[in-house]
This record gives C-alpha cells, structure tokens and sequence, in this order.
C-alpha cells in the first residue's frame, strides 16, 4: 500500500509542472497600466480660418484645386479645435528643416511621457522595454535613442524604433511588446506612438495627394505596459488577443496609401479611391482569425449556419454581421475605431452593422483632435473613458488600419472602471455638440458657386489676419 508520502512525490511533479504553467501564463500576460494622450497648445490650433491661410499660401494651386481644399475641409468630419505642427502655424511648411521636425516630436514624446511617469508613479530608469513608432521621420541617432538620451534610461534597456508602419502601427507596437513578454518576464514597457507631419505637408497640385493635408493633425501617445502579476491590480486593461493582418502582396492595396513624389517633384502621402476596397478586404481576412477568439462558442455555431446560407455569395462574413446573422456584441462592449476620417468611421459602422452610439467615440475623436495617425485610438479610448462608458470586464474591440495595407485589430478587457477625463478633460462637456456641420459653410458657401469660377484667388479674402 503506497503511503502519503510516496503519492506526494509521485504527484510532485505534475503540481510542480502545473505551478510553473500557471506562473508562466500570469507572466506572458500584457497589461496596461497608463496611457497619456498629447494635448497641443492653443497656438497650435488650426481652424477653418487658419486651414484658408495655409491654403492661400500655396501659389502653386489654381481655382479648381482651392476649391477642391476647402470642400474637402467642409465634408472631413474635422472640428475647429484641430492642431497643426508649429513650422505650418508659422507657415515655414514650404522649407521644413531637422530642427523643426525634431521639435515638433520632442514636444510630444516628452509631453506625454512625463506626464505618464508621474501618473504611473514609475521611474524612466525602470523601464526594460521602449518601442517608438514614428513613419515618416527616421533620423540618426534613433528616436528611441532620444527619448533614452532625456530620460537617462538604463544601459540594458531593449529599445526599437519603428518607420513606416503607417495609422496602424500603434498596435504593431504593443504586438511587439507583446511578444517580447513571453521571453522576458517581469518587465515594464513603454510605447511611443505618434507621427511627423512638419516636413511632410504636401506642396503640389494632386488632388489624391492633397487629402493628407486636410485629414491628418497633431496628436500622440505614450503607453506604459508591463506583464508583472504583482501589478494586476494597478492595470487598467487587458490585452487578450490581437490580430495583425498585411495585404501587401495585393499591388491595389500596397499602393492604395503611399509615400511618393508628384510628377513636378513634391513629395507627399497619396490616397487613392481604391482604399475603401483595400480596407474591406484585409478587414475581412482579419475577422476571419480574430472572431473565433472573441465570441462565445454558441455565437460561432449559430454563425456557421447563417454562413452558409450565404451561399456563393462574395463577402459573405461582412453581409452576415451588417445583417444580424452574427451578434458581434455577445462578445465585443464597445468599437475603438481608428478615426481616419468620416468614410473610414462610416465604413466600418456600415460593415459590423454598429449603432450610432457605438461610433460616437470615433466620431468625436475625430471631430476634436482630426486623423492624428498611429495615436489615433487613444484619443478614442479616451473619450470612452471620459464619458464613463468603461466598466469592470468590459470588453474593448480595437480596430485599425494602415499603409501597406494592415489591419491590425485587438480584444482589450477592462480590468476596473474608468473615469478619467484624460486629455479630453477640458471639452468633454461639450460632447458630443449638436451639430458637427463645419462653419466654412456658412461663412464662405460662395466659394461652392460656379458663377464665381473668374474670381481671381489672390482677391479673396478668408480672414481678417490673412
């Protein structure tokens, strides 16, 4: 009869493998602790009015592609609280130099990081991990390496600096540090995530080209992460799946969002109208592996059914989920959208079949702060927070997309309630306003008549100080 003693150690291994399974999953798990969104200052703002200025200023437009500009303004969803870089404030965007450009990102990194420290309570130097995500700006020494330089941070600190990944690359960044927790353990991370628009205005006549002018404002954020289990309770969120998705291999969806020169030299970003497909696309092959992590068993069985009633039918999935066949809530609380623009918003509304109070945080997001790239998420999540819509074990679906093209979209859980006001905190009373109609068509609806097409632009006048 074998005795206690020698079950116990029979058993020994096993619980001692069971023990180091459970201590190895606790340590591979990502939380967040902090974020810290960038407030521009009010010099920096850039109204309708001072949109006209910049606009006047490019003398190698005509009248159709003024026209063209400020319609675009009108229809973008932008609010007039919307920020610029300092050198287009200062209308130095035609010469952009180093300095500015390293200025108008010093501005953010260390905005939002010392702000993030102080919040968290954490020292630089106790940072493992920084990834700095920044696609249009990549000089030497690194970003990464600048942030380190200011801050003092550790010798041993495993720094990366990413380029090129486009509105999506926020959540590339956390998908890295993502990774890296399941190889080093006990560790805190910090991602930077914002975008260089200074040297990069667009200065030519191509209208695909001049839409990046109209869309894109000043914004960032700083995310303190870590996979510590002693730090559950200080987290805020969880990160319980996320799901990257390229569809470079595609020629219209590599080039559908890219960086190149016009035909008169001027470099700039070109959207073309073969976006909304690309978007459709890749966000259709990323639901594909991302739904079956996210939604309760018997959602995925009913699913199964309705799927094949479809038929032949193409875009079978994004039908079922317009059209009921599929409840996306039984597993998703609420939709952080990446606010590139109306048609972006309203597209992936269209496609899920979302309320409006669903897209309201993206809507606003945009309203206020305008397509801020990379850091574009953040500004969602914090009118969600500000609003106090996040609760205990909500769930919070991210949902964003980028040059290449990506789809990268995440599953966060809500580990306490939230009610910061955040960066929001100054305006959030105001929202959502009754109207998000732009005032230029009030003040300048003349410019949309065509019996004025033989005005001469330099007659116009759009503002008192132009």
């Amino acid at each position: 009869m074998e005795t206690p003693t020698t079950l116990l150690l029979l058993f020994l291994p096993l619980l001692l493998t069971l023990t180091f399974l459970l201590k190895r999953k606790h340590s591979t798990t990502c939380y967040m602790l902090n974020y810290e969104c960038y407030k521009p200052s009010d010099h920096l703002k850039l109204d309708t009015e001072a949109s006209c200025r910049v606009v006047l200023r490019n003398t190698n437009l005509g009248w159709e592609q003024y026209k063209f500009l400020l319609k675009t303004i009108v229809s973008s969803g932008l609010g007039e609280e919307t920020h610029s870089p300092a050198n287009v404030v200062a209308g130095r965007e035609a010469d952009p130099s180093l300095p500015d450009s390293l200025q108008e990102l010093d501005h953010i990194f260390f905005q939002t990081l010392d702000n993030l420290f102080a919040k968290s309570r954490v020292s630089p130097r106790e940072i493992d991990i920084l990834v700095v995500n920044v696609s249009l700006l990549s000089p030497a020494p690194s970003l990464s390496s600048r942030i380190i330089n200011r801050y003092g941070m550790r010798s041993d600190v495993k720094a990366f600096n990413l380029s090129g990944m486009g509105c999506s690359a926020s959540l590339v960044a956390v998908d890295l540090v993502r990774q890296l927790f399941k190889t080093y353990r006990n560790r805190l991370a910090v991602v930077v995530s914002t975008e260089s628009l200074g040297p990069n205005w667009y200065r030519g006549v191509d209208k695909s080209m001049m839409l990046s002018n109209c869309l894109f404002r000043s914004g960032g954020c700083s995310m303190l992460l870590t996979n510590r289990p002693e730090f559950r309770h200080r987290a805020i969120l969880k990160l319980n799946h996320l799901v990257r998705t390229h569809f470079g291999s595609n020629d219209e969806a590599y080039n559908c969002c890219i960086q190149v020169e016009d035909d008169q030299g001027y470099a700039g970003f070109r959207l073309t109208k073969k976006l909304t497909k690309a978007a459709a696309q890749v966000f259709v092959i990323n639901l594909r592996v991302l739904l079956p992590k996210i939604l309760p068993p018997w959602e995925i069985i009913r699913f199964i059914f309705v799927y094949l009633r479809w038929g032949k039918r193409k875009n079978k999935l994004m039908e079922a989920l317009a059209g009921g066949g599929l409840n996306l809530k039984s597993g998703v609380d609420h939709f952080c959208i990446h606010p590139g623009g109306r048609a972006v918003i309203d597209g992936v509304g269209k496609s899920l079949g979302l309320s409006e109070y669903d897209l309201e945080p993206a809507r606003m997001a945009l309203h206020r702060f305008g397509n801020t790239s990379a850091g574009g998420l953040w500004y969602v999540l914090g009118y969600m927070e500000a609003k106090k819509r996040l609760r205990k074990g909500d769930r919070i679906m991210m949902i964003s997309f980028g040059a290449g093209f990506k789809c990268n979209n995440c599953l966060w859980e809500v580990l306490r309630d939230l009610g910061d006001a955040n960066v929001w905190e100054d305006c959030i009373h105001r929202y959502p306003p009754p109207s998000l109609a732009n005032p230029f068509t009030e003040k300048y609806g003349w410019i949309n008549d065509e019996c004025l097409s033989f005005v001469r632009i330099e007659d116009c006048v759009f503002s008192s100080n132009a």
